[in-house]
């Protein structure tokens, strides 16, 4: 019996005993060590981040290797033709399974002209005044001062600096506790994110043996409009359509030429308006084909706490698209989105002129059920009925002359969907850990609007994803003035730590 103190203290500092603090006990931790957090997040915040430019993003991967190897997990660079990935892991003794999880490191561009400070890079904490604007405090102020709707603003803040901040935060409270999961962990840092992750597809394929796991965690992305907290099943896949149509070889002058030279503009319209109903629906035979739902499934969107009609007022939305019968249900389905237009010039730089061109790029949202390349044979098949030859470059002379009617079509596939069943294993796990951490389950969603680069890991590893999203809804993500707010940093830090310390099935 003398041996028993020894072995109960060597489990207890091994982090094999006791591995699920209740909501108290993670409170608790999450209370000694946010501020701590809060400056690793302010570090990182602090690193220009925007991947077109690789310099700023070798700051960013040096920064991750030595945070990570000061805490004694490894790190290895995994070569991709251009900017690498990162794998981090720490493996853990006798440890049956491992979950792989998911950050991005890089951000969105930054036009600081529009953001309400001088520097997106220099992380500013806010409070809002009476009349909705935001005010600067001084960061000094949290050191005796907290208020959960106080913010940072910065760039990455929320997307995706912002999670991997908080991780790290749980790691070292947890590390400090004593307490560590019963799994192995791996992290994959993506810094192409915001570009599309170009390179990932296939250096998921060329890496798989490393990355292998049970199970994919996301951390990206918000939380559900209610601030809940929030689990979600999937996310749409993205694939794009870049449209040209033509006029006359050079911009003619409208007094000289019109109503004899066809305008690109009209032809472009034309178009476009032929793909869609009154209602947003598009119209083209089959693009919705294989999509139906049951009725749990029905069941699904209905328990999400939506409020539609205050989301119709922040959006300023008379009416709203009907391809859905609720939000939850129109987002999934596949989309078909005019992301932009051109022809000619406009405002100030206005002429009178028949364009040469126009230009419109679309993006599709994609579901599991939706094959991008078959609706790229629909939507082509659809404009060949309006009357047009398709070419896949500027047409010749020849072709010019031959057909009445041009439009030069490219595409691109991004990433495919991915949905992995709530009633999955991965999925009780998840609510277990947070009905500990919360009291209650969190808001379910089907599968996120959004689209963010997973499917590859799903496909090549063959394993559940699930995303775990923890920042604000209003973060301005993507926009000026992105920011992170208090309340949900911190409990993005007692998310994780009842995550890493739920045992895994």
């Amino acid at each position: 019996m003398k041996y028993f103190p020894l072995l109960l203290a060597f489990l207890i500092s091994s982090g094999l005993f006791a591995q699920a603090p209740d909501r108290a006990r993670l409170e608790s931790l999450t209370e000694q060590h946010w501020q701590a957090g809060l400056r690793l997040l302010n570090e990182i915040v602090s690193m220009p981040n925007d991947a077109v430019f690789p310099e700023q993003i070798e700051v960013n991967i040096q920064w991750c290797e030595q945070v990570f190897a000061a805490r004694t997990w490894t790190t290895e660079r995994l070569e991709t033709g251009g900017i690498p990935l990162l794998l981090v892991e720490k493996k853990q003794p006798n440890a049956a399974k491992t979950a792989l999880f998911y950050f991005h490191v890089d951000g969105q561009a930054v036009d600081i002209s529009k953001w309400d400070q001088p520097n997106a890079y220099e992380p500013v904490l806010k409070a809002q005044a009476a009349n909705g604007t935001w005010e600067a405090l001084p960061m000094e102020r949290l050191r005796t001062e907290y208020h959960p709707d106080w913010r940072i603003f910065g760039r990455s803040t929320s997307d995706d600096k912002g999670p991997l901040a908080m991780l790290i935060t749980a790691w070292d409270a947890l590390t400090e506790a004593g307490i560590s999961p019963d799994y192995s962990v791996k992290i994959i840092l993506d810094f192409e994110e915001e570009q599309g992750s170009p390179r990932l597809p296939a250096a998921v394929i060329q890496y798989q043996d490393k990355l292998s796991a049970d199970l994919m965690l996301i951390m990206d992305g918000p939380r559900h409009t209610s601030n809940l907290p929030t689990l979600s099943y999937g996310a749409r896949g993205i694939s794009e359509l870049f449209l040209t149509t033509y006029g006359p070889k050079l911009p003619q002058h409208s007094g000289h030429y019109g109503n004899y030279a066809p305008n690109p503009a009209l032809l472009m319209s034309q178009l476009l308006a032929s793909m869609k109903d009154e209602n947003g629906r598009v119209v083209i035979p089959g693009f919705y084909d294989g999509i139906t739902f049951t009725e749990a499934e029905q069941k699904i969107f209905t328990a999400v706490p939506d409020n539609e009609p205050a989301v119709k007022k922040q959006l300023g939305l008379g009416r709203t698209d009907q391809v859905g019968k609720s939000y939850q249900e129109s987002i999934n389905y596949p989309s078909l989105n005019i992301r932009g237009m051109s022809a000619g010039y406009t405002g100030a730089q206005a002429t009178t002129i028949i364009p040469a061109t126009a230009v419109a790029e679309l993006d599709m949202r994609l579901v599991p059920e939706s094959d991008p390349l078959r609706l790229f044979g629909l939507i082509k098949d659809h404009i060949r009925k309006q009357g047009f030859h398709i070419v896949d470059k500027d047409p010749t002379d020849e072709e010019r002359m031959t057909f009445p009617k041009i439009v030069k079509v490219n595409t691109s596939i991004s990433y495919q969907a991915f949905r992995t069943p709530m009633d999955s294993p991965t999925g009780a796990w998840l609510r277990k850990a947070m009905n500990r951490a919360f009291g209650q389950d969190p808001v379910q969603i089907r599968i996120s609007g959004g689209s963010i680069p997973i499917s590859p890991f799903v496909d090549a590893l063959g394993i559940p994803a699930v995303t775990i999203p923890t920042v604000n809804a209003d973060n301005n993500q993507h926009s000026p003035n992105e920011n992170l707010r208090l309340g949900n940093y911190k409990e993005g830090i007692l998310t994780i730590m009842s995550v890493l310390s739920e045992k895994m099935y």
